[in-house]
C-alpha cells in the first residue's frame, strides 16, 4: 500500500543498515546481469538438442527486448507502490520464466520462457540501482557503489563461462534450473534485508495507456533493427510494417505525454537540462562500450585470426576495466567538489584510445591491444556513476524510480540502434572484414565524443547530503 511522504522514516540509516539493504539487492542485481551473457556460449549446445539453429540468437534478443520494454514501467510502479513490492514481483516473473525455460520441450516454449524471464529480469538491475538511490544521497552514493561494481564485474566475467560449463558438462537446462533456487533465495533475502528501506512512494496513478504505447513502440522498433538487413531487406514489407507500427505508437506516446494528467514520464523531469544531459551522456557512452563488447570478439577472430579464448580475454579486460573505473569514481565523488573532472578526463582518454584502435587496430600486438582496450574501459568507467549521481541529484526521491527507468530504457534503445548500424557497417566490409570493423570503431568513437559533449553540458550542481534530502522532502 502506498504511503505518504510524512510516513517516511526521519531517523537516518546507519552505515550497517545501509550495507544490509545493499546486500539484499546484490543477488537480484547479479541474476539480472548474469542472464544477459550466460546463454551466448551455450547456444550451439542448445541448437544441437532442440534444433532451430538459425533462430537461436532470438533467445538472447527476446530477453533483451522484453526487459527493455518493461524498464520504464518498473520505475513508475516502484514510485507508486514501493521498491520492495515491485522487486518481489520482478523476481517472481524471473523465476517463473526460468522454470518455463528449464521445462521447455521445444524451441518455441523456450522462446516464450525467455520472454517471461526478460519481463522479470528487466526490473532486477534497474530496481537495485533505485534502491541504492533510496538509501544514499548523491554525495554518499559512491561509498556503496563499490559493491555494485564487484557484482557487475563478476557477472560479466562469469556469465559466458558458467553458461558454457553447465551446457557442456551438466545439461543446457541447468542454466535455467539454477535460477529457480537462486531467485527464491533472492526473494527471501530482499524481503528480510529491505525492511528498513526508506519509502518515498506517492499515491499516483499508473498511466496504462502511456505504458501500452511505449511497449508497442519500442518492441517493433527494436525488432526492426534486429531483423532489418539480416533476416529481411530494409525495404521489405515486414521491416516497413514494424517501422510503421513503431512510428505510430511512438507518436501516440508523445501525444500521451503532452495530454495525460499523470503521464508515465513526467514532463518536468525531461525538461530539466541536467536530466537531459545525464541521460544523453549515459546512453551515448554505454552505447559505444556495448558496441565494442559485441563486435570486438568478432573482429579479433575474423579480422586478426585470434582464437575464441583470446578474443574472450579481450572482452573480459574491457568489462573489468569499465567496472574498475566506475568503482574508483564512486569513491572519488564523495570526496571532491568538482566531480565532473574525473569522468571528463576519463572520456577524453577513452576517445584517444579509440582513435588508436581505429587507425592502428590491425597492427597492434596482442599486449598493446589489451592495453588499448583496458584504457577505453578505465576511461569510460567514471562516466557511468557520475551520470547516475547527477540524475539522482536533480529529481525528487519519489521520482527517482521512473527517472532511472527512463535512463535504462534510453540506454538500451540507443544501444540497439547503434549495434544494428554497426552490424550493417561490418557487412559493408565485403571480402575484407577488417575494413568494415574500422567503421564500427569510428561509430563507437563518435558516440563517445557525443557523450563527452553531453558531459560538458551537464551542470555541476553541489551534491545533496542526507540532511539536505530530509529537509527538502
Amino acid at each position: 500500500m502506498a504511503v505518504s511522504a510524512n510516513s517516511v522514516r526521519d531517523d537516518p540509516l546507519t552505515h550497517a543498515e545501509r550495507r544490509r539493504i545493499i546486500f539484499g539487492v546484490l543477488l537480484p542485481l547479479f541474476l539480472g546481469s548474469l542472464d544477459q551473457t550466460n546463454l551466448a556460449n551455450a547456444l550451439p549446445t542448445i541448437g544441437a538438442a532442440i534444433g532451430h539453429v538459425q533462430a537461436l540468437p532470438w533467445l538472447i534478443t527476446i530477453y533483451l527486448l522484453a526487459g527493455t520494454a518493461m524498464t520504464p514501467l518498473y520505475g513508475k510502479i516502484s514510485d507508486i507502490h514501493g521498491r520492495r513490492v515491485t522487486l518481489r514481483a520482478a523476481l517472481m516473473l524471473y523465476v517463473l520464466g526460468s522454470l518455463v525455460c528449464a521445462l521447455s520441450p521445444n524451441f518455441y516454449v523456450l522462446l516464450a520462457g525467455r520472454a517471461v524471464q526478460g519481463l522479470g529480469g528487466g526490473g532486477l538491475t534497474a530496481l537495485a540501482m533505485v534502491v541504492l538511490g533510496d538509501i544514499a544521497a548523491p554525495k554518499d552514493r559512491g561509498r556503496y557503489y563499490a559493491y555494485f561494481s564487484i557484482v557487475f564485474t563478476t557477472s560479466g566475467a562469469a556469465g559466458p563461462v558458467l553458461g558454457g560449463f553447465l551446457a557442456q558438462y551438466v545439461h543446457w537446462t541447468a542454466i535455467f534450473w539454477v535460477n529457480v533456487p537462486a531467485g527464491l533465495l533472492a526473494i527471501v533475502l530482499m524481503t528480510v534485508l529491505l525492511r528498513r528501506l526508506p519509502r518515498h512512494e506517492r499515491p499516483h496513478r499508473l498511466d496504462l495507456m502511456g505504458s501500452a504505447l511505449i511497449v508497442i513502440a519500442s518492441v517493433p522498433f527494436m525488432l526492426m533493427l534486429n531483423v532489418g538487413g539480416k533476416v529481411y531487406p530494409w525495404l521489405s514489407p515486414p521491416v516497413l510494417a514494424l517501422g510503421g507500427l513503431a512510428l505510430l505508437a511512438g507518436l501516440g506516446f508523445v501525444a500521451r505525454l503532452l495530454t495525460a494528467p499523470e503521464p508515465l514520464i513526467p514532463l518536468p523531469i525531461l525538461a530539466d537540462p541536467v536530466v537531459r544531459a545525464a541521460l544523453g551522456a549515459n546512453a551515448l557512452g554505454w552505447g559505444a562500450i556495448f558496441a565494442l563488447n559485441i563486435f570486438l570478439p568478432i573482429f579479433l577472430q575474423e579480422g586478426l585470426g585470434m582464437t575464441a579464448s583470446a578474443a574472450g580475454l579481450s572482452l573480459m579486460i574491457l568489462m573489468v576495466s569499465v567496472n574498475v573505473g566506475a568503482g574508483i569514481a564512486g569513491q572519488v565523488i564523495a570526496r571532491v567538489t568538482h566531480y565532473k573532472r574525473l569522468p571528463l578526463a576519463g572520456v577524453v582518454l577513452a576517445i584517444a584510445a579509440m582513435t588508436v584502435l581505429l587507425w592502428a587496430g590491425e597492427a597492434l600486438t596482442p599486449l598493446a591491444f589489451q592495453l588499448v582496450i583496458g584504457t577505453i574501459g578505465l576511461g569510460f568507467g567514471p562516466l557511468a556513476p557520475v551520470s547516475t549521481v547527477a540524475l539522482q541529484n536533480a529529481v525528487l526521491p519519489h521520482q527517482f524510480g521512473i527517472t532511472i527507468g527512463a535512463m535504462n530504457f534510453t540506454r538500451s534503445l540507443f544501444t540497439t540502434m547503434l549495434i544494428a548500424a554497426c552490424g550493417a557497417l561490418v557487412l559493408s566490409g565485403g571480402p575484407h572484414p577488417a575494413s568494415g570493423f574500422r567503421w564500427v570503431f569510428a561509430a563507437a568513437g563518435a558516440s563517445m565524443v557525443l557523450a563527452l559533449i553531453c558531459l560538458l553540458l551537464l551542470e555541476e550542481k553541489p551534491l545533496q547530503t542526507d540532511a539536505v534530502r530530509r529537509e527538502g522532502r
